[in-house]
């Protein structure tokens, strides 16, 4: 069995028409149509697939299904550059099978005529499964979601399946995520809704519940007891790049925190599940999100810190501040970093402080878990020269370098007493043949045999925006912004929240 409940030599997902709403977005070109090349690529879509796309543009099926071809192909071909291999890159039979069922629904999304067209599609394909991929602004995923129930295109039978896939922003706040669950709910069930998050499409993110629960050595001193400290960072070097009104609304905090970062958090504090499948997995996790300890909006300011990049220097090219990016006022206080101390009241992580910080433009793009564990007893060694002992980590690294190390200490040889860390683990690729993707995989192939393991729940989404909340809520009445440059990892103030508790961030990479 693999984590996610699927036998470990996985089947064709049966026949599905994929309706992608938004269909000229950059989500569809640069994600999910290539991972739907993989999928075919590994065997995983059989040949009752068929790709709809649904957008206000005019376009034909012909020519939607070739634009989607050039970007692949050029895609596909600068990450084989070099290798001698690039104009290979796309596998013309292989593409061809999927573009023989690529077709295309010229509409708005807010007409009705639309959603006619739509159910012709799924008369037309013969198959009654159809899946919803609501890659849109999320002001449409409330509308479409009650058209398309409006339309009957929501209903079930003992045969048919009928699914829809949200993505984030699932809302921008407690009130709003309460009220969209709120809206999907009233035309359709929760095993009908997708709420897709990609970092639990990544490998090293689904490896932590086995690592966790499948080596009996992690799991006993996986508490209280033995871990000082957790600290979570995704850390990019991009900037807003073209998404500055977006970001301008949204910030680092909604954009990173309450979905990409407490995901991870959940999956390293969850209560082991009675089993791999969705509703034991998704109610752990529900718990230890709900278990984050609410803050006073004092306790909230204290134990938060907002930045802000400014001009600096990326790689060795010089980059411009957030306030000069286009889109964005020149007087923002939107922030584009954020650092957090959260605290789990429960049994096995009462007194376990777990420190979170995410940012643009830092110093390298990095996205890892560090568990920091309590310095053993040193009284043996009182009449050496070693004064104290230094804590020990376990690093699980998301991305870009896949894998996790132990960091120890040994003996350095030599006539004296003297310690040097050294560091024992894995690096993905260098254990296991890593084929490109784009992290949707497994997630898409999910949807289709309806395994919603890696997807969240309603009260996953509302816990973890409750408990935020304190921080938005206090940030209101004190913006309380903190300026960094480009290329640093973050403002000073980020170091003092972890500094006041003797403690300091894991470096980078």
């Amino acid at each position: 069995m693999t984590a996610n409940g699927k036998k470990s030599k996985a089947e064709p997902a049966p026949p599905t028409t994929l309706f992608l709403f938004g269909a000229h977005g950059d989500l569809v070109k640069r994600l999910l149509m290539p991972a739907l090349y993989n999928l075919s690529r590994d065997g995983l879509l059989g040949n009752g697939l068929r790709i709809v796309g649904v957008d206000h543009n005019a376009i034909s099926d012909a020519d939607f299904a070739k634009k989607l071809e050039d970007f692949i192909r050029t895609e596909a071909a600068s990450k084989v550059k070099g290798k001698g291999n690039a104009d290979n890159a796309l596998d013309p039979q292989l593409w061809a099978q999927l573009a023989n069922g690529i077709s295309y629904v010229e509409g708005d999304f807010l007409d009705d005529g639309t959603y006619a067209d739509i159910a012709k599609k799924i008369t037309d394909s013969g198959t009654g499964n159809a899946v919803f991929y609501l890659a849109t602004a999320p002001r449409f995923f409330g509308e479409v979601v009650q058209r398309l129930g409006s339309a009957g295109l929501l209903t079930e039978t003992d045969d048919h399946f009928r699914r829809v896939v949200i993505e984030k922003p699932f809302g921008s706040d407690l009130a709003t995520a309460e009220a969209l669950n709120a809206c999907l709910l009233k035309v359709m069930s929760e095993k009908q809704i997708y709420r897709i998050d990609h970092y639990l499409g990544k490998e090293t993110v689904q490896n932590i519940l086995i690592s966790r629960f499948s080596n009996v050595l992690f799991e006993a001193f996986w508490n209280n007891h033995y871990i000082d400290h957790v600290q979570i960072t995704a850390a990019e070097t991009v900037g807003v790049e073209t998404r500055g009104n977006f970001f301008e609304k949204t910030g680092t905090l909604r954009d990173m925190v309450p979905n990409h970062l407490f995901q991870l958090l959940a999956m390293v504090a969850m209560e082991p599940p009675a089993a791999f499948g969705a509703d034991a997995v998704r109610g752990e996790k529900a718990k230890v999100i709900g278990a984050v300890r609410p803050w006073s909006a004092a306790d909230a300011r204290a134990n938060s810190v907002r930045g802000q990049y400014a001009a600096g220097e990326i790689g060795g090219k010089q980059v411009p501040g957030y306030r000069e990016e286009a889109n964005v006022a020149p007087d923002s206080s939107t922030e584009t970093f954020v650092a957090l101390k959260v605290m789990i009241d429960n049994w096995r992580w009462v007194g376990v402080p777990f420190y979170l910080r995410t940012g643009k433009r830092m110093s390298i793009r990095d996205t890892e878990i560090v568990i920091c564990f309590k310095p053993a007893p040193y009284a043996q060694f009182r009449d050496t020269e070693v004064s104290e002992l230094k804590p020990t980590f376990l690093k699980i690294q998301i991305q870009p370098n896949e894998g996790m190390w132990f960091d120890l200490l040994a003996k350095r040889p030599g006539p004296t007493l003297d310690m040097a860390n050294i560091e024992l683990g894995f690096a993905y690729e260098d254990f296991f043949e890593m084929q490109p993707s784009t992290g949707y995989e497994t997630l898409i192939y999910d949807c289709m045999t309806g395994d919603q393991t890696l997807f969240q729940r309603a009260d996953n989404i509302e816990n973890g925006w409750r408990a935020v909340q304190p921080f938005l809520d206090a940030w209101k009445e004190d913006d309380g912004i903190q300026a960094y440059k480009a290329g640093e990892d973050g403002p000073a103030a980020a170091d003092a929240l972890l500094a006041r508790d003797g403690r300091a961030w894991h470096s980078l990479g």
